[in-house]
């Protein structure tokens, strides 16, 4: 029966999983190389790999959404929800930008990935933060990994435990959890691809280009606390309050275009019961125009 089955996420595949993992891994050894490079490498700064990332992004990222499709976790139905949820998440984050960190979007990435999987929720976060960033002007060399970034954060949601049976109030407060948790993560994520850009800050907080590891570990740490922590509250606390207040509602008009969509059906065709279905529907129409002549001649 159509109303009792459950709505089920864009399942993810071996091919799929594996592209995930390879794109996850390039992305923390960018994020993570000016830290690990010596002094006099010549590349520990973001901007000078930034492009570089960006390309291989997109290809990865195409290589994800193909992985995917061939693993059939993705038609046209599930494509066109991608569609709608990546333009309401690029119209949702100007709303609060440039406000003490309030980003509507973080919430509707967190409830979009609990209910459509992780495989799907990556590529949502990536698309969304590329469209948004499109619409703003937002265009630099921090782009690529703010699509990482928000890619990680929403596959997160779909990575959380119970994702059929958890229901309820339970579940609205495992994910305003999460959502609080991970918009730090972001937060942080995102400090240390602006870090080692910005210089003179200080002696304590700046980047050092060629210092040891523990020490600039220990410098972003306290750059974050100087820096980003009232932003990262705000994004986190405004994550927090609409996952609670609208989180129920949309949690469920979300599985309903889920079941509606079927993403998790098959199309399966028996040429045999085909053919006599049609036979059979070929024979009653005939009988029907010659019962229908008959009473008209009568």
């Amino acid at each position: 029966m159509t109303g009792s089955r459950s709505a089920r996420p864009v399942r993810i595949g071996p091919r799929a999983a594996a592209a995930l993992v390879l794109v996850s891994a390039i992305g923390v050894m960018a994020f993570g190389w000016p830290l690990l490079a010596g002094g006099g490498s010549g590349v520990t700064t973001h901007s000078e790999g930034a492009p570089w990332l960006f390309a291989a992004l997109l290809v990865l990222l195409v290589g994800v959404v193909v992985a995917t499709v061939a693993d059939g976790g993705l038609d046209a139905k599930s494509v066109a929800m991608l569609g709608v949820l990546a333009a309401v998440g690029a119209a949702l984050r100007p709303l609060g930008a440039g406000t003490a960190g309030l980003e509507p979007m973080f919430f509707l990435m967190v409830l979009s990935g609990r209910v459509l999987g992780p495989g799907f929720a990556f590529v949502l976060g990536s698309v969304t933060m590329f469209a948004s960033a499109l619409l703003t002007g937002g265009v630099g060399p921090w782009m690529p990994f703010q699509m990482l970034s928000m890619s990680w954060f929403t596959m997160g949601a779909g990575l959380l435990p119970g994702p059929e049976r958890l229901r309820g109030r339970g579940e609205v407060l495992m994910l305003a959890a999460y959502g609080c948790v991970a918009a730090f993560a972001y937060g942080t994520a995102m400090n240390l691809q602006g870090w080692t850009l910005v210089g003179g800050l200080g002696s304590g907080i700046s980047f050092a280009e060629g210092a040891p590891l523990h020490e600039n570990l220990v410098r972003f740490l306290a750059y974050c606390l100087a820096t980003s922590l009232g932003w990262d509250l705000g994004r986190a606390v405004l994550t927090v309050v609409l996952t609670l207040t609208l989180g129920p509602t949309l949690l469920r008009a979300l599985r309903r275009a889920t079941r509606r969509a079927a993403f998790d059906a098959r199309a399966s065709f028996d040429a045999g019961n085909s053919l006599d279905d049609r036979n059979s529907s070929e024979a009653r129409t005939s009988s029907d125009a010659r019962t229908s002549s008959e009473a008209r001649a009568d």
